[in-house]
Order: C-alpha cells, then structure tokens, then sequence
C-alpha cells in the first residue's frame, strides 16, 4: 500500500530509542525525510546515520526551545508536514498520593505542555498548505488507569482531550490530530515498570497472547500520517492485542 508520504517532512520526538525510533524507522522506509528529536544525542545520531534521517538535540521540557527546533527542522528539510509526539513516561510508584507538585508539574510540562508546543509551532503552516498530519503517543491507560501510572494516567489523558478539541477545529483544513493508545508493547519501559517480570507473565492476559512491537505500533502511526487517512481524525486508537476491556 502506498501510504502517499514519500517526500514528506516528518519530525518524530522521543526517538533515541523505543517506539519513537521505530516509528522513525517506519516513516522513512515509507519514503519521508524524516527528523529526529531526543535529548540523547549519542542514540540519536546512530539511528540518523542508520536511516538516514536528520537529528536534532531536544529536551521535551523545554518549551522555550520549540521554535529553535522546528526553525532548524525547517532550514534543513523544510516545513514540517508530519509530527509524531512522543515522550517517555513520568515515574511510577504504588501511592497515588505521594507524588511531589514539581513532579506532577514536569508531567504536565512534558506530556501535555510540549505536544501543545510543537503543534502551535508548525499547525499554522500546515493549515495554510492544505494538507498536514499530527499523531500523538498516548497510552491504554488513558481509558484503563494503571494503579502505579497516577501521573501517566492522568496527564496523557489531559492531551488526549487536547487533541481532539485541536482536531475539530483543524479538521476542514486537511489537518488531523489523532491519538494511539498502545498496550503492552515490548519495550524497556514496560520491563522497568514490571520489574524484571518475564515477557510471557506480562503478556498472560493479553488475548494474542503476546506482547506488541514498537514496529507494530509504528505501522499503525504510519498509516494515521497517510494520505489515505485523511478521513480519520480525533480518534484514539487501541494498539493493545484486544488487551482493553471498555469499549
């Protein structure tokens, strides 16, 4: 399936390494000119070289640094057409509660705040060109709280609900915002987080009986930044293996 993207500017955020790398790795075998952001530079120039991507050093938390960012994606590939945001998880722990105002407000900063950021910096020019796609990393926990996640719960929610206002008011320009919720994909987050716990237990109730794949989950985001898209917007899709219970 041509997916319409070859030749697009796509910038990825939390890429040094997970899922953010992945879906870099996806949108340049689609054939875009992708730019990568992570603060880690050393991970983050291999995976340029390795796709030949862009990198660009960047630090989530820091909003005042946004337009430097999207000026120098800019000057190098051109206006940015594509944006996945993605950023790594705030800490867990088991009491809700015990959680300091500064970390919650660096949650916010981070989860909500910087995609907020990003997409003031470059939704205008993609309004104006007609055409643009904008996809955000959220989490199942979203719609299915996780009891050690209180600050990931809470505040991807916050930008789930950001971006699909965004979305509707974007909608009729040929810009969308959409959302992914993945489940349990296999990465070294996830293993963090369930301490050393062996995939096959992660994975027990998860229907497909396996953990997902930062690759699996990059296809899904490949596709909501296609041209065949374009009718999909304001949505949280589930990449879980049937793991979520509501509907």
């Amino acid at each position: 399936m041509d997916l319409g993207i070859d030749g697009r500017v796509a910038l990825v955020t939390g890429a040094s390494k997970g899922i953010g790398a992945a879906v870099a790795r996806e949108l340049a075998a689609e054939g875009a000119r992708v730019a990568v952001a992570s603060r880690s530079a050393g991970p983050l120039q291999e995976l340029a070289a390795e796709i030949g991507a862009s990198a660009f050093v960047h630090d989530n938390a820091d909003l005042d640094a946004v337009p430097a960012l999207i000026a120098a994606v800019t000057a190098a590939l051109g206006p940015v057409e594509i944006l996945v945001t993605n950023t790594g998880g705030p800490p867990s722990g088991p009491d809700p509660l015990a959680f300091s105002r500064e970390q919650w407000e660096l949650a916010h900063r981070t989860l909500v705040l910087a995609p907020i950021e990003l997409i003031g910096a470059v939704v205008g020019g993609m309004r104006e060109r007609g055409w643009g796609r904008i996809v955000n990393v959220g989490s199942l926990t979203v719609r299915e709280p996780m009891s050690i996640l209180v600050l990931s719960n809470s505040e991807r929610a916050a930008a789930l609900a950001a971006f699909k206002t965004i979305a509707a008011e974007v909608a009729a320009s040929g810009v969308t915002l959409n959302t992914v919720l993945p489940g349990r994909i296999g990465t070294e987050r996830l293993h963090e987080l369930l301490g050393g716990t062996p995939p096959e237990a992660i994975a027990a109730d998860v229907p497909v009986g396996r953990l997902g794949t930062p690759e699996e989950l990059a296809a899904a985001i490949a596709f909501l930044c296609s041209e065949r898209a374009s009718y999909i917007t304001g949505v949280a899709l589930l990449v879980d293996g049937g793991l979520a219970r509501l509907v």
